[in-house]
């Protein structure tokens, strides 16, 4: 069970952040020829705010 605790907490962790961005951003009435300039960026930066809140509530 230990080792499950782990992956379960950054999927959730990301699975919030990365949906919120999304929201954000679409609801962001941006008008761009490729969205994935918006999106790239803000998945990099979930990446690694999931990373750092994992490092700190987890261990």
């Amino acid at each position: 069970m230990k080792k499950l605790v782990g992956p379960l907490r950054r999927a959730l962790i990301y699975g919030l952040i990365s949906y919120s961005g999304l929201v954000l951003i679409n609801n962001s009435e941006l008008d761009l020829s490729n969205m994935w300039i918006a999106y790239l960026p803000m998945f990099i930066g979930v990446y690694v705010v999931t990373q750092w809140l994992d490092k700190k509530f987890g261990g």
